[in-house]
């Protein structure tokens, strides 16, 4: 079985994506799609494991990121046109219904293209960050805060905090994170602490701290975590950023209008008929399901839904990547 990692490159009129594939080339298609800060790469042994199951692996980067093109103008941004980029490369890659993988930004693209475009859809995973029919916009992000953790005079965006900043100092934003691409990435990326939960997540007081990093304006000195992260990999995201800079991907949290309209379009009012699998981090201070209502829109518009609770924060396919294939593979094997 060819377990060789190839790349590959799919050009259109609209949009240049890069992917990495691995598993034989006529097996079913299983599609992995990174979220914000991500590059294909962090797919690695995801791609490995279900490619020794006999699965055609692919693992894009999203437009903005890694080695795929960044267009100019923060409307580019939308779910709309990552949904089109993945169904070109869907296309490229012979179009027959696939199983698609998300995590975090991933996860709301996967979801739009399974509501959007069922017949490319013969399943769907979504990893930290839960399915919203009605696109997942700042404002039906704090309808479901948790109050007993956000008072809305304290808090009124809740963990969301950090998402309205990027909507009303989106220069500042990108400025801080862009002052170290290295430091920033390394202090992004960091376990989940289960001593946390319950507590007030740092991206509740962005504003109020004049950014994510504070008056310093820059990220602090950090290494990354190696667990998380191999050094060759963590290079090749460091490249990826510095090469596009935080601008194009920052921009995905400016769009919820347009988001919005492409999420009223669904047929059927964003309902999935496939079977979704959604992985919850227990540890995770912004996106967890846990003790909240944040998975009640997913809910209810999944007919066919199992939710698995991992031991993991918001980076749970990096923290857990052998819990997380497992249970990916035991729900296929469930709906096979």
């Amino acid at each position: 079985m060819d377990m060789e990692f190839r790349s590959g490159i799919v050009n259109t009129e609209r949009h240049s994506t890069y992917f990495v594939t691995c598993g034989p080339v006529d097996g079913p298609l299983m599609f992995f799609v990174h979220g914000w800060p991500g590059i294909s790469a962090m797919w690695r042994a995801h791609m490995a494991a279900f490619a020794a199951d006999g699965w055609r692996c692919i693992a894009p980067d999203l437009r903005g990121y890694g080695q795929s093109s960044a267009p100019s103008g923060a409307s580019s941004y939308t779910v709309e046109n990552a949904v089109n980029d993945l169904a070109e490369l869907h296309d490229h890659l012979g179009g027959t219904a696939a199983i698609w993988v998300g995590h975090d930004w991933g996860s709301a693209v996967v979801g739009a293209l399974a509501a959007h475009h069922p017949q490319r859809c013969r399943a769907a995973v979504l990893t930290s960050w839960a399915y919203f029919p009605r696109a997942n916009s700042l404002a039906n992000l704090v309808a479901v805060v948790d109050r007993d953790i956000y008072p809305a005079d304290e808090y009124p965006y809740g963990q969301w905090d950090y998402f309205h900043y990027y909507t009303t100092h989106f220069d500042e934003a990108v400025a801080d994170l862009d002052a170290d691409t290295a430091a920033a990435l390394a202090s992004i990326y960091r376990p989940g602490d289960p001593a946390a939960v319950g507590t007030v997540s740092p991206s509740a007081s962005v504003t109020r701290n004049g950014g994510r990093f504070g008056p310093s304006h820059r990220p602090p000195a950090a290494e990354p975590d190696p667990a998380l992260w191999p050094a060759s990999d963590f290079n090749l995201l460091v490249a990826g950023f510095e090469s596009h800079g935080f601008a194009p991907s920052c921009a995905w949290y400016t769009n919820d209008d347009a988001n919005t309209d492409f999420a009223r379009r669904a047929p059927h009012d964003g309902r999935l008929c496939q079977p979704v699998l959604f992985v919850n981090g227990e540890w995770d201070l912004i996106c967890t399901i846990t003790g909240n209502h944040q998975g009640d829109p997913m809910r209810e518009a999944c007919s066919d839904l199992t939710i698995v609770d991992i031991n993991a924060g918001h980076w749970l396919p990096l923290e857990r990547p052998d819990e997380h294939i497992s249970a990916i593979r035991a729900w296929l094997s469930n709906h096979r």
